[in-house]
């Protein structure tokens, strides 16, 4: 399946809520209305069973972080043979890829832009140029922009519009760098998700 390239509106509409698609200051979440469906019908919701539930969280999840369905399934796989809740491993499996810390950083306004930020071979972890969007990173990782890219203009606008950090990574926008103090705990997260039924859903 090809990555979505369409209106972001519409995903999060879908999902009825807020995917963290657009830049941290747009005022996308007044102009997208998360209360109604896309399509003809806006007013109708389809009546919610079970499996409706667990696949609709598991889409909303993959789409936050921007991941097709064969990567988001080999994640889970990942996460279901390692020791602790499968939920939280899947979710700190997403939280540590390359893509989304630069985006955590504040280096890119969005996952996408992060995402593109990495492709393009403008992001290094312990000095090695990474380029590789599902990278994981682990503890005492720090993640900086390479020489060539620090005086990007939407780097520097992304930094000046961060407002909300975590505190799993400690941020030196001097250097323009941000190193790994620990792992994502599940209080960490800024969005709703229901981690466990996404687990069920791929249980059965």
């Amino acid at each position: 399946m090809a990555r979505y390239i369409g209106p972001k509106c519409k995903l999060s509409r879908r999902e009825g809520t807020d995917l963290f698609l657009k830049s941290f200051n747009s005022d996308y979440t007044e102009k997208c209305n998360f209360e109604t469906v896309p399509g003809q019908h806006v007013n109708i919701r389809p009546q919610k069973s079970e499996y409706f539930n667990q696949l609709r969280e598991k889409q909303k999840l993959r789409r936050i972080y921007g991941i097709l369905e064969k990567q988001f399934r080999n994640y889970y796989k990942k996460a279901a043979i390692k020791k602790g809740a499968t939920g939280e491993l899947l979710l700190q499996l997403l939280e540590t890829r390359l893509d989304n810390v630069v985006y955590r950083i504040g280096f890119g306004v969005t996952r996408a832009e992060s995402r593109q930020l990495v492709s393009h071979k403008a992001i290094a972890v312990n000095g090695k140029t990474v380029n590789i969007a599902s990278f994981n990173v682990s503890v005492g990782d720090i993640i900086t922009v390479n020489k060539k890219a620090k005086n990007q203009e939407r780097i520097k606008k992304s930094i000046a519009k961060k407002s909300e950090f975590v505190n799993w990574i400690k941020l030196d926008y001097k250097n323009l760098s941000g190193k790994i103090q620990s792992l994502p705990y599940r209080k960490d997260l800024d969005y709703e998700i229901n981690e466990n039924i996404i687990v069920e859903l791929y249980s059965k």
